[in-house]
């Protein structure tokens, strides 16, 4: 029963990340028609908030490696990089005594 809501709760909302008072709302919803107590919703809150914490830093970081790949097969030059460049160069100019 719990996963039926649950579901029903992001799927109604749409989304993988929700706020907390957005499902405060949904599961205020459900203790109204009497399909789950008042404790039932504030643990269920707290399973789905944070499920739903997981989800977004999960999704982050897989976004994340999918744009560095792509950054790196079109050969396009990323900050880190440039500024790992400048030390080196900086590096040299010193072996150089050119600063």
């Amino acid at each position: 029963m719990i996963d039926i809501i649950k579901k029903a709760i992001l799927t109604g909302i749409g989304v993988s990340v929700v706020t907390k008072e957005a499902v405060e709302k949904r599961l205020e919803d459900f203790v109204a028609i009497g399909k789950i107590s008042s404790n039932e919703a504030k643990e269920m809150a707290g399973k789905i908030i944070e499920e739903g914490k997981k989800e977004f830093e999960e999704t982050k970081e897989s976004i994340g490696n999918v744009l560095n790949d792509s950054l790196n097969k079109a050969n396009i030059v990323t900050q880190s990089q440039i500024e790992k460049l400048e030390e080196r160069i900086s590096k040299i100019e010193e072996k150089l005594d050119l600063k």
